[in-house]
């Protein structure tokens, strides 16, 4: 066995598909797929299903996953402790949802950042049901994901809650609902609705806010970020957990701010996921240390957990 053999599976798994692991190991298609069917001959397992669609781990794969990413990450320090330079840098991914963008995400990949320079962070924009795939298939090492009061965990995923917050009305300063301290759902119809999507938190929380009734006009966008920068720009106005606009760029230039929902008191969270495993990669548990750490920065958790959500900070 070599760890090359590793490194290949990692980034077949990492990417999903024989052909594009390929091409980032600067390898033929049959090459990489011939050292991967070495090593399952080898250790007597099928490591990965492949369809069509692209190549995925196995359940037996999956298993195997953590104890691959140890070999990997005993073989990087040993490589550091010899004074060697990294030949394949070690890469963590990150599945987000956008609206963990601010104040979140960014100041903890550069808190990150400064202290591994050598480590890879990759941040990949999907929706939930996307990450939690992902995680469970070993494609991302953690994800952020926002969730409702009373959205059930799933199965197999590790979860701690960051954030917390309320739905809220974002819109520009000049709108005329700016002028109200809370916005109803009648003064919410009258106004072009930027709304996000099937598979966000946010479409299912304003589905069920508007009970069947429609707006004067509506877009539909993936993600909190364009939704915020078309509201900027004056195209309507959108919901959205209020620690997605609270500290954006653009609510410290003025251009957006927001007002609560006359009569709502629905809670929303922005949660770290990551898949249940005795051994998880260093990088990966020091990404998620560091997110923890944020969170209570900004007030949110105050203690990891192991299959349900962090109690949050109290005060």
């Amino acid at each position: 066995m070599r760890t090359e053999q590793l490194e290949y599976i990692a980034a077949v798994t990492r990417l999903g598909s024989l052909r594009r692991a390929a091409e980032e190991l600067r390898l033929s298609q049959p090459a990489l797929s011939e050292t991967v069917r070495n090593l399952e001959r080898e250790l007597g397992v099928d490591l990965l299903e492949r369809k069509r669609s692209g190549a995925t781990m196995s359940a037996e794969g999956r298993e195997l996953l953590p104890h691959i990413a140890q070999v990997l990450e005993a073989v990087d320090r040993l490589r550091a402790a010899a004074g060697e330079q990294h030949r394949v840098s070690r890469m963590v991914r990150v599945g987000t949802v956008s609206a963990a963008t601010v104040p979140l995400l960014i100041p903890v990949v550069r808190e990150f950042r400064a202290a591994h320079p050598v480590t890879q962070v990759e941040v990949v924009a999907a929706r939930q049901a996307e990450i939690h795939r992902g995680l469970a298939e070993g494609a991302f090492d953690l994800g952020l994901v926002n969730e409702l009061d009373g959205d059930d965990l799933p199965a197999g995923l590790d979860s701690v809650e960051l954030l917390r917050g309320r739905p809220v009305v974002c819109l520009r300063p000049d709108s005329p609902l700016a002028a109200l301290d809370a916005v109803t759902v009648d003064e919410l119809l009258t106004e072009p609705l930027i709304a996000m999507r099937t598979g966000y938190v946010m479409h299912r929380f304003v589905h069920r806010l508007l009970a069947g009734r429609l707006p004067s006009f509506s877009y539909s966008t993936d993600g909190a970020e364009m939704g915020k920068l078309m509201v900027a720009e004056g195209l309507g106005v959108t919901v959205l957990p209020e620690f997605s606009v609270v500290g954006d760029p653009l609510e410290r230039q003025g251009t957006i701010t927001h007002r609560p929902l006359a009569g709502d008191a629905t809670g929303v969270r922005l949660t770290l996921r990551r898949r249940r495993a005795d051994a998880v990669p260093r990088a990966a548990q020091e990404l998620h240390e560091a997110f923890v750490r944020r969170g209570c920065e900004l007030g949110g958790v105050v203690q990891g957990a192991t299959g349900s959500h962090a109690r949050p900070a109290e005060g």
